[in-house]
């Protein structure tokens, strides 16, 4: 039932987009300005459309996978209703396996890391023994 009302609905207020993906409005104005949302204006209020909500969906589910604004915009605005969709997953699977792959470096060089300190652990609880 819930799902049904916000397919008919034609606007969101900012507040209503903050509460719904638990954000404050200062970071769906940070969205704006980086233009991964465009609202309308009605004197100082935004007003979000259909569009916009699904793109900050989008751009929320990108921040979680560790993805760059730049390779957010760029996925988003691949998309279009009724086109291809192929490219943009092409895109998407390119991105991820970058992603993927910058991360596995990053955990290597922190098991590295730990393990020269643990190193420097031992070395140093034998210098306190003596």
């Amino acid at each position: 039932m819930q799902q049904l009302e916000e397919q008919e609905r034609s606007e969101y207020s900012i507040s209503e987009l903050a509460r719904e993906f638990d954000v404050t409005p200062r970071a769906i104005r940070f969205y704006e300005d980086q233009g991964l949302i465009s609202p309308r204006r009605a004197g100082q209020r935004r007003i979000y459309t259909p569009r916009d909500r699904t793109r900050l969906k989008l751009t929320l589910r990108g921040k979680r996978l560790g993805l760059t604004l730049s390779e957010i915009r760029e996925l988003i605005d691949m998309y279009e209703p009724g086109r291809d969709e192929r490219p943009q997953l092409e895109r998407f699977l390119a991105v991820l396996e970058s992603h993927r792959s910058s991360l596995l470096q990053q955990r290597a060089d922190i098991e590295a890391q730990l393990s020269e300190i643990q190193t420097f652990e031992k070395r140093v609880r034998k210098q306190l023994k003596r």
